[in-house]
C-alpha cells in the first residue's frame, strides 16, 4: 500500500506523477526481493516545511530535497534483501498484515529547482528522489564510503532498468 499526499501548493502534482511514483516504487521493492505486503507513505512538501523537518529531525537548518524515515532497523552495512530471511520483525513494524517500511518526505519545490540545474526533467529529478529514498528504506545508506558506493550503484542500476536517465 502506498500512500500519498500532497501538503504543499508551489508545484502542481498530476495523477500520472502519482502513478509514476507508485510504479516506481513496486519495482524497486521487485528488484530488491521483498515479498510482503508493505505500507510506504510519501508526502509532498515545499522547501519551508523540509527545513523545518530537517532541523528538527537532524539539526540541519536548511531545505533539502528529500527525506526518509525507515520504520525498521537494520544492522550497519546490511541491506533487507540480505536480512529478511532470518529477520524478526516486531510487532510494531506492521499494520494489519502490511510490513510498514516508513515515510518519505519530498519537496517538490527543491526537486523543480534541482530539475532545472540538472537539466533534466521534473519527473526524473521526482523519480530519483524516489529510488533514494526507497532504498533508504531498506537499509541503504550513505554515511561512510562502502555503503555510498553500494547506494550509488544500486541507484544507477534501477534507474537504467527503469530507463530513467538524466
Amino acid at each position: 500500500m502506498i500512500y500519498i499526499d500532497n501538503r504543499q501548493e508551489k508545484i502542481n502534482v498530476t495523477d500520472e506523477l502519482e502513478k509514476k511514483i507508485e510504479y516506481v516504487i513496486d519495482f524497486i521493492l521487485k528488484r530488491e526481493e521483498f515479498k510482503k505486503d508493505y505500507e510506504i507513505s510519501v508526502i509532498f512538501i515545499d522547501n519551508a516545511h523540509i527545513r523545518e523537518i530537517n532541523k528538527y529531525q537532524r539539526n540541519i537548518d536548511k531545505a533539502t530535497d528529500v527525506l526518509s524515515f525507515p520504520m525498521i532497523e537494520y544492522e550497519e552495512g546490511k541491506v533487507f534483501k540480505e536480512l529478511y530471511l532470518y529477520y524478526d520483525f516486531d510487532s510494531a513494524c506492521y499494520d494489519g498484515d502490511n510490513l510498514i517500511l516508513g515515510d518519505i518526505a519530498i519537496s517538490l519545490e527543491k526537486a523543480q529547482e534541482q530539475s532545472i540545474e540538472y537539466n533534466h526533467s521534473f519527473e526524473r529529478e521526482v523519480c530519483y528522489l524516489i529510488v533514494h529514498s526507497v532504498l533508504h528504506l531498506l537499509g541503504y545508506d550513505h554515511m561512510n564510503e562502502a555503503d555510498k558506493t553500494k547506494m550509488r550503484e544500486r541507484e544507477k542500476e534501477i534507474l537504467d532498468e527503469l530507463k530513467i536517465y538524466r
